[in-house]
C-alpha cells in the first residue's frame, strides 16, 4: 500500500485531537451538502497562538483524515502559521494534481495530494478546513489566504 494512502487511513482510523473540548472561542459546523459528511469544529486561541483544536467529525475517511491533519498542523502555530498551512493545502488541493504539496508546509497534509485529481473529493478534504475558518473568525482572526493580485513572483 503506498505510504500516502496508510497516512489517510491512520489518521481516519486514529484521528488526532478528536473529541470536542473546552475551552474555546470560536466554534463551526460545516456540512458536505454533497456527500453528507459534517465536521463540528473548536479553537482556543492564547493570543496569536492557536492553543486547541478539537473537532468531531462524521464522514469519508478524507473529511476525517483532513481534520485530524488540520488539527496537527495548527495547535501551537501562530495564525501566520495557520494561514500559509491554509493556503498551501487549497492550493494543492484545488490544483487538479498539479501541486504536489510541501511537505514542510503542511505535514501529513502531502498525503491528501491526490485527492486533487477527483473534484467531488476536494470537498471532503477542504471541509475541516473551512470550518476552521470560520472558527478562526469568530475569535476575531483572519486566516483566509492572502489576495494574490498585484503581487509579482
Amino acid at each position: 500500500m503506498d505510504l500516502y494512502q496508510e497516512l489517510i487511513l491512520e489518521h481516519s482510523k486514529r484521528p488526532q485531537h478528536a473529541g470536542l473540548r473546552e475551552p474555546f472561542e470560536g466554534e463551526a459546523y460545516h456540512v458536505n451538502t454533497t456527500c453528507g459528511d459534517e465536521v463540528t469544529l473548536r479553537v482556543h486561541r492564547d493570543g496569536d497562538t492557536v492553543v486547541d483544536v478539537s473537532y468531531d467529525a462524521l464522514g469519508c475517511s478524507i473529511s476525517v483524515a483532513s481534520a485530524s491533519i488540520l488539527a496537527e498542523e495548527s495547535i501551537g502555530h501562530s495564525l501566520e502559521e495557520v494561514r500559509e498551512t491554509y493556503a498551501a493545502m487549497r492550493g494543492m488541493l484545488t490544483s487538479k494534481g498539479a501541486d504536489p504539496g510541501d511537505e514542510e508546509t503542511i505535514g501529513d497534509g502531502v498525503a491528501l495530494a491526490g485527492v486533487a485529481k477527483y473534484p467531488a473529493r476536494v470537498k471532503c478534504a477542504l471541509l475541516p478546513w473551512a470550518a476552521l475558518t470560520d472558527a478562526l473568525a469568530r475569535t476575531g482572526a483572519d486566516i483566509s489566504p492572502e489576495p494574490t493580485s498585484g503581487r509579482t513572483a
